[in-house]
């Protein structure tokens, strides 16, 4: 009310391009109308009575005077009003600083497209963080976060192993080159030709053999990963793959019950099985009878064994283990026991189709 300001639009825009500070956009505006006023009325007042009918006359005259400093000043608002508010931006990534200059009118996903060409870094694979209003999604327009000129970012890339200033050409060039993967199933002899880019996961590859075998994640053996490839996460431009084409196995993992039956008649001294009828016990050992149990006699070497091995280093063999001893001691009777990492529970539980 103080400026004359009744434009809302107006007095948004003179406050953001004051950082958002009241006084100092008041002060933008009320100095420049009050300096002409002043001098229109200190030039009447020099020249008028200080008293006296005429007073009337010059405080008239003084109005219009008024109303003409006001209209001066009004195309110096518009003028503002038309340019737009710039943003800088200081963003780290590693040993790099990249500095970015943009309007407030532009979106987070700009700022990341700007840093895909200085770094060299797919957008996809970008995470920009330092926000003063927490994470921010792509489309998020920078003026509605009411930022100021000044702002210090940082990027982080998870899903890229950090490259050596010497091989990070060929890393780029990797993650840009298709990898054909030939993939046997097993059990039905059946090759798949599939065609991957560099830049997508081992964890995609396996789902995609999903679609096609119907083995979940989980229960897929693998033969023909290089050494390397230590983790679902890892792209397939790191993981050591053969350029341009590469040779994989896949197969169904045995199930849990079938696990325990087969260490069940390594450790127990009650056999049942004779000559004549060995293919009739190997189809009643699908529904799991526990010897111990029809006889009444218990291995004592089977109710010594730890339910989890000690110093396990791999971790979906310790589970099976404990899947076993479990069944042994306590029955059949028990939950599902998921085997596989805490990554690949989450990936099971919330990517997985509909039907299963």
């Amino acid at each position: 009310a103080c400026t004359g300001i009744e434009n809302i639009d107006e007095a948004i825009t003179l406050l953001e391009q004051n950082n958002w500070d009241l006084v100092a956009a008041i002060n933008g505006v009320i100095p420049q109308e009050n300096g002409i006023l002043q001098s229109e009325y200190g030039g009447e007042t020099l020249h008028g009575p200080a008293y006296g009918p005429t007073s009337h006359s010059t405080a008239a005259s003084s109005t219009p005077s008024s109303s003409s400093a006001f209209r001066h000043v009004v195309p110096s608002r518009q003028i503002v009003e038309r340019q737009p508010r710039m943003l800088d931006f200081r963003v780290e990534y590693r040993d790099r600083n990249v500095d970015v200059v943009l309007e407030d009118s532009s979106t987070v996903g700009d700022i990341k497209h700007i840093l895909e060409n200085e770094l060299q870094i797919p957008a996809s694979k970008m995470l920009l963080k330092g926000w003063k209003t927490g994470d921010v999604d792509d489309s998020t327009v920078l003026k509605t976060l009411h930022l100021p000129k000044n702002n210090s970012l940082y990027v982080l890339t998870p899903d890229l192993p950090p490259p050596s200033s010497s091989h990070s050409g060929a890393l780029q060039e990797s993650l840009n080159q298709n990898f054909m993967l030939i993939v046997t199933h097993r059990e039905v002899q059946r090759e798949y030709h599939l065609n991957f880019s560099g830049s997508s996961t081992i964890q995609e590859v396996k789902r995609n053999v999903y679609d096609l075998t119907s083995i979940p994640v989980r229960h897929q053996l693998w033969e023909g990963w290089p050494p390397s490839a230590t983790d679902d996460s890892m792209t397939l431009a790191v993981s050591g793959l053969t350029f341009p084409c590469h040779r994989l196995t896949v197969g169904r993992r045995s199930s849990p019950v079938q696990t325990r039956e087969q260490s069940e008649e390594q450790c127990t001294d009650v056999h049942m099985v004779s000559d004549s009828d060995g293919d009739d016990f190997e189809d009643a050992t699908e529904f799991g009878v526990d010897d111990g149990e029809m006889f009444g006699v218990a291995s004592s070497a089977l109710r010594k064994s730890p339910m989890m091995p000690e110093n396990a280093e791999n971790e979906g063999d310790a589970l099976l283990q404990f899947t076993a001893e479990f069944s042994s001691r306590y029955g059949d009777c028990h939950p599902v026991y998921f085997i596989g990492s805490l990554e690949a529970a989450f990936q099971e539980a919330f990517y997985g189709k509909a039907r299963d």
